[in-house]
């Protein structure tokens, strides 16, 4: 169950990852026609309830659903499978990793990027060879804490996945699955396990996270 609960999170993380870095890149670099809006929008899963996040996700990509059902014609099922836990753990992570990174990006001095344009690097080397190794330490931890927000997500993954043993178990699922037949002590220990990543991935995060000079 951990490894499974592990490797869908690293899974979520990198599937949300290039597109949390490039809404990331144009919040902090550009300044653009709906801008705040699409801030706003990718922000959405951090302040509503995961539920309801869940709920829309199993309105979209359910059989019936505006992308499930175009998925489904190329016979790929979401809904209740692994592939359900990726795509809610990718969308819970996601406004914490626009959020983080968006942060290291803007901590990058602009004046590096744009001496390096002037002489003639493309835009895409200057993000590969300055702001990329810049912002390198913001990034990582920034994965961090979006890998720990995978592990503990919960509200989500219930309504998309459900709980299936084996396939969508993952050690949020099991402690409230523990918690429901009255296995309090296996609970207890799950709980303990979240407690102890989630700590890990905050102190680690701040420790490499870069300190602002005032």
């Amino acid at each position: 169950m951990l490894a499974l609960t592990f490797g869908l999170a690293s899974l979520a993380v990198l599937l949300a990852l290039p597109f949390a870095t490039a809404l990331a890149w144009l919040l902090a670099r550009k300044e653009w026609p709906g801008k705040t809006l699409a801030e706003t929008l990718a922000m959405l899963p951090m302040v509503m309830p995961p539920v309801a996040t869940g709920l829309i996700l199993l309105k979209l990509f359910g059989k019936t659903g505006a992308i499930g059902s175009w998925l489904s014609s190329f016979g790929i099922e979401i809904i209740f499978t692994w592939k359900a836990v990726v795509l809610a753990l990718a969308v819970m992570a996601f406004p914490l990793l626009v959020r983080t990174l968006r942060t290291a990006f803007e901590d990058v001095p602009a004046h590096l990027e744009a001496a390096a344009l002037s002489l003639g690097g493309g835009r895409f080397n200057v993000f590969r060879k300055i702001t990329l190794p810049l912002a390198k330490r913001g990034i990582i931890a920034g994965i961090l804490l979006a890998f720990a927000r995978a592990i503990g997500e919960f509200g989500a993954t219930i309504m998309v996945a459900g709980f299936i043993p084996g396939i969508t178990e993952t050690l949020s699922l099991s402690i409230y699955r523990s918690v429901q037949t009255g296995d309090d002590s296996r609970a207890l220990t799950l709980v303990a396990i979240s407690a102890l990543i989630a700590f890990a991935a905050v102190f680690i995060s701040s420790k490499i996270s870069p300190r602002r000079v005032k």
